[in-house]
Order: C-alpha cells, then sequence, then structure tokens
C-alpha cells in the first residue's frame, strides 16, 4: 500500500487527540486545563479564534450570544407543530434546517457569514432544546433571561427557577469537555458537507444527523439507562455478574480512541458527586461509582485498559439535572456545535472538496445478457 500524499491528509488545528496517552487538546490547551479553569463561553472563543479571549472580548463575545438566544416566533410556531412522541435529535435537526429556510441569506458560504450563523446556532440550540422540553409536555417555552451563563440561562429554561450553582458548575464544563474532539464521524460530515460549497445549516444539518446514530452520539443515554436498570435490580453487584455472564456491554466503560482513562472523565466525575449531593439526588452516582468500581477489579477490563469515559459520568451530571434520558444527545449537540463551527470554518478558509479514495471489491468482467435471455 502506497503512502498517504501529503495532499490527501486532512489537517486541523482545532483539536487534537492521543489516546494512547490520555491527551486531548484545543487549539494548543490541554483540556484538564480547560476543564478546570475555563467557562463554555471561553472555549468557545478559543476554538473560532485561536486564542481565549482577554476580559473585554469576553464580555463582547456573550453579549453577541445573548443576543442571538431568542427563538424566532415562526420557529417557534414550526415547533408546536411536531409530533409530541418526535426523537428530540430529529426536531433539533429539522429546527436547524428550518433555521436555513428562514435566513434570505443562508446561502452565503463566505467567512464573514458563516461565522454569524455558528453564532447564532450556537446560541439558540440551547433554547431549541429546553423549548422543545416543555412544549412536548404541555408547557409554555421560557425565554432566555439576559446576564446568565450558556449553561445556567439553558437550565432556567428548563424549569423557570433559579439554577442550582453546582448544577451550573458541572453543566459548563461538561460543556467544555465535549466541544471538539478530532476528525469523529460528525465533525467530518460537517467538513465534508463544507467542502462541497453547502451553506452552513446545510453543514450542521448533517453533523447532527450523524451524531443522532446511537453507534456515535448514544453511549450517554445507555449508559444512564443501565444505571436505572441496575437501579431497578436492587444489587450492583448481582446486576454486573449477570450482565457479564450474558455478555452484555457496560456502557461507558472504554473508549475506542482512548487506551488510558478518558481525562475528560477524571474532571467530570468529582464535579457529578458534588452535584449529586448538593441536589440531594446521591443514587445514581452511587450507582455509577460502585459499576466502575466492580469493573476495574474484573480481569476482563484490566487486561483490556477500558476505563470509564466522559459519557459515564456525563449520564449523571445531566439526569441528576432533570434531563429525560432521550434528550441526551441534544446536550451533546449544545456543547459539540462549538466544535463543529470551529472545523468547518477552518475548511472554509482553505477549502477542497472533501472525497476520499474508495477500496472497490466487487465484481469484475462481467457479461451483460439481455432481458429476453435471463
Amino acid at each position: 500500500m502506497s503512502e498517504t500524499k501529503k495532499e490527501d491528509l486532512m489537517t486541523t488545528s482545532s483539536s487534537f487527540v492521543d489516546g494512547t496517552k490520555g491527551i486531548l487538546i484545543y487549539r494548543g490547551y490541554d483540556i484538564r486545563d480547560l476543564g478546570a479553569n475555563a467557562t463554555f463561553e471561553e472555549t468557545i472563543y478559543l476554538l473560532w479564534n485561536d486564542k481565549l479571549p482577554n476580559a473585554q472580548e469576553l464580555n463582547t463575545f456573550k453579549a453577541a450570544l445573548e443576543s442571538q438566544r431568542a427563538l424566532p416566533d415562526r420557529l417557534l410556531k414550526i415547533l408546536r407543530e411536531f409530533p409530541y412522541n418526535a426523537h428530540p435529535m430529529a426536531v433539533l435537526r429539522t429546527a436547524v434546517s428550518a433555521l436555513g429556510l428562514l435566513d434570505s441569506h443562508a446561502d452565503d458560504v463566505s467567512q464573514n457569514s458563516a461565522r454569524e450563523k455558528a453564532l447564532l446556532l450556537t446560541a439558540v440550540l440551547p433554547t431549541v432544546i429546553a423549548a422543545w422540553e416543555r412544549v412536548r409536555n404541555g408547557k409554555e417555552p421560557i425565554a432566555p433571561r439576559i446576564g446568565l451563563s450558556h449553561a445556567a440561562n439553558f437550565l432556567y429554561m428548563l424549569s423557570g427557577e433559579e439554577p442550582n450553582s453546582d448544577a451550573v458548575t458541572a453543566l459548563d464544563s461538561y460543556l467544555v469537555l465535549l466541544a471538539d474532539h478530532g476528525f469523529n464521524a460528525s465533525t467530518f460530515s460537517a467538513r465534508v458537507t463544507t467542502s462541497t460549497g453547502a451553506d452552513f445549516y446545510s453543514a450542521v444539518t448533517s453533523a447532527i444527523g450523524t451524531l443522532k446514530g446511537p453507534a456515535h452520539g448514544g453511549a450517554t443515554q445507555r449508559a444512564m439507562e443501565q444505571f436505572i436498570d441496575a437501579a431497578n435490580h436492587g444489587d450492583i453487584n448481582h446486576w454486573f455478574t449477570e450482565s457479564r455472564e450474558a455478555g452484555r456491554r457496560i456502557m461507558g466503560i472504554g473508549h475506542r480512541i482512548y487506551k488510558v482513562e478518558d481525562p475528560r472523565a477524571r474532571i467530570l466525575r468529582p464535579l457529578a458527586q458534588k452535584l449529586a449531593e448538593s441536589s440531594g439526588t446521591s443514587q445514581w452516582f452511587n450507582i455509577a461509582q460502585g459499576i466502575e468500581q466492580l469493573a476495574r477489579k474484573d480481569e476482563y477490563f484490566i487486561e483490556r485498559d477500558l476505563y470509564a469515559n466522559v459519557d459515564y459520568y456525563s449520564a449523571v451530571v445531566l439526569y441528576t439535572i432533570g434531563l429525560p434520558v432521550d434528550q441526551f444527545t441534544c446536550m451533546f449537540a449544545m456543547s459539540r456545535i462549538a466544535g463543529w463551527s470551529s472545523q468547518a470554518l477552518e475548511q472554509l478558509a482553505d477549502n477542497r472538496l472533501i472525497r476520499p479514495k474508495e477500496g472497490y471489491v466487487g465484481k469484475r468482467d462481467q457479461k451483460f445478457i439481455p432481458l429476453a435471455e435471463r
């Protein structure tokens, strides 16, 4: 097999993953530093501008996000027409596509226009998610409130109440940790769509559609479903033993890229614990921690270097803040829109059509037989 030519290699300066060493970098910054110190707004700015903002730049950026959070009346009307049993990711995908229809400049694919659309979609996705959760439960959507952070504002729109500070901290960290992750499936699909010259809304719609697949974005939901199943079983040890004997996967343990502990899980674990304790609902953290400890004593997991990944404790955080499990993947999108935008803007800056080379393994030299003789 010939070596990959330099011109065939897709490059990025947005994020870097080294699974053997447990390293994740955004624009040169280690996720362990960002996850412990940066807000989501700072992280978005970093990804889009290749630098952390100073105080004035951050305030200006936060104000710009705040100005775009409200849902257009026409989009809210469209949301109200959806069947209440629609999957939240299908709703989110359709809402983004509808925003493209409502934008008379949707087909402007210049850098400046793409940045404006990135800002709009990043700002409005939390509003769509919160509004749909209320609409499908027969409640009126709550308008965004000026002066709240991205994470705090989402929690406010979800319940209409002042959010718990530990919930804000845990959710904000979650958003930072999931913001970008190399050429994952949804990011790649966003870049491919961008490379064709399609509009920014199409690129994000492609990404959301890709993330909707259970092999990509569904791990957090399945992790929480297993915690619920373990709780219903009543004995974590018996549940773990039965699951192992039945050959069922322990969701959220192990990662396709990381062969050591996921650095994001290490950051989120104590935040999930603190949130559980302050909210008075430690059950789910205790179950998750118990299953993780059983896995770390099991030879199967030890021999294969399988550790809890970011999805594992994300499930605890998202469930504790009051989200139903079918909304978990939408929360993934609410974070990853930062990375999708970063990588789409990067693609636009030096755009070439992405067309992977195929490896044909089909038949050859087939002879055509006239219809009457078949």
